[in-house]
C-alpha cells in the first residue's frame, strides 16, 4: 500500500454536552477534501481517539467512510495501551472498511525495544489491515528508534507506512534511509514536511492541516513539482500556523478554534479539555489574518 499525500487527523466535533456531531463532521469533511487532502485519519490524537469509547469508535468510521464515498483514503486511528485491545480495535477497523490503521506505540508504561517489537509483529500476524505505525514522543515519552521500525518492516508484510512525529531531521532521515523504499514514511510534524519530502518521504499527516488543508496541499504539491522557492514559502506559512495551534496552545482546542473562526463548525473539545481561552483564541485569530485567512 503506497500512502502519498496529504493526511487530515481530523478533530471530533463535540457539542456542549459532549456527545459527537455528526453533521459537523460531515460539514468539516467536505472542507477538507475540498482543499485537495489526500484522505482523513479518524481516531488520532487530534481526534480524540484516548476519549472516545469503542462504540464511538466504531461509529466515527463507518461515518467518515460513508460521507467520503471513495473520495480519498480512510485511515482509522487503532492504537491502545495494550496489544490485545490494539488488535480488537483493529479488526474493528477492518470490519467496518477502513483501508488502514495508524497505530501508536504503547504508550503508559515505558516499554523496551524488543516489548515494542513484539507488539507490532503480534498486531501485523493477526489482522489484514496495512498498519502506520505512529511515533510520537510527546505522547508516549520515547522514540521508536528507526532501527527497530527498519526490523519491523523486514518481518512483516503488512506494514505499510511510518508516521513519525519526533520532530528530528536526523531521525527522519535515518527513517528514509533505512527503509524508505519498502514503506510509506509520513511526517507528522508540520515543520518536517518539506524536509521529509525532499529527503524522499511520501507526505505527512498534520493536526495544523485541519484548520489550514489548502496551505499543506499547497505545500506538498509545489515540492513534488519541483518548486522549491514556492515550497519553502508554504512551509514558512505552514510552521507559523503551526506555531500557533499546535505548539504553543492546547492542540485540540486551538485547531477546533481555527475552525469555528474559519465558519467550519468543530464543536469543543471533550472534557476534561477545555474550549480555548479567550485571550489565546485572539492569537489564533491574529495567526489566520497573517494569511488573510479570516
Amino acid at each position: 500500500m503506497e500512502l502519498e499525500g496529504i493526511y487530515v487527523p481530523n478533530v471530533t466535533p463535540f457539542n456542549q454536552r459532549g456527545e459527537i456531531d455528526g453533521r459537523a463532521l460531515s460539514g468539516l469533511i467536505e472542507f477538507w477534501l475540498g482543499a485537495g487532502v489526500s484522505g482523513l485519519v479518524v481516531n488520532a490524537s487530534t481526534g480524540e481517539a484516548p476519549m472516545l469509547s469503542r462504540e464511538e469508535r466504531r461509529d466515527l468510521i463507518a461515518h467518515v467512510i460513508e460521507r467520503i464515498d471513495g473520495r480519498g483514503r480512510v485511515i482509522a486511528g487503532t492504537g491502545a495501551v495494550g496489544t490485545r485491545e490494539t488488535i480488537r480495535l483493529t479488526k474493528d477497523a477492518w470490519d467496518i472498511g477502513a483501508e488502514a490503521a495508524l497505530v501508536v506505540s504503547p504508550y503508559f508504561f515505558r516499554p523496551s525495544d524488543e516489548e515494542v517489537f513484539q507488539h507490532y509483529a503480534s498486531l501485523l500476524a493477526a489482522v489484514e489491515l496495512p498498519v502506520i505505525l505512529y511515533n510520537v514522543p510527546k505522547f508516549t515519552g520515547y522514540s521508536v528508534p528507526p532501527q527497530v521500525v527498519d526490523r519491523i518492516a523486514d518481518e512483516c508484510s503488512n506494514l505499510a507506512g511510518l508516521k513519525d512525529s519526533s520532530g528530528s531531521p536526523g531521525n527522519m532521515a535515518e527513517n528514509i534511509r533505512l527503509f524508505g523504499d519498502k514503506i510509506s514514511v509520513l511526517s507528522g510534524t508540520a515543520d518536517m514536511t518539506l524536509p521529509t519530502l525532499a529527503m524522499g518521504g511520501r507526505g505527512a499527516i498534520l493536526a495544523v492541516a485541519n484548520a489550514i488543508p489548502e496551505t499543506c496541499v499547497d505545500l506538498y504539491k509545489a515540492a513534488k513539482g519541483g518548486d522549491l522557492e514556492e515550497a519553502g514559502c508554504m512551509q514558512l506559512r505552514v510552521s507559523y500556523v503551526n506555531k500557533v495551534l499546535v505548539r504553543e496552545h492546547s492542540q485540540v482546542a486551538a485547531v477546533k478554534a481555527a475552525l469555528n473562526l474559519r465558519n467550519h463548525p468543530a464543536g469543543v473539545p471533550r472534557r476534561p479539555l477545555r474550549p480555548l481561552p479567550a485571550e489565546e483564541e485572539l492569537e489564533v485569530i491574529e495567526a489566520l489574518k497573517a494569511y488573510i485567512i479570516v
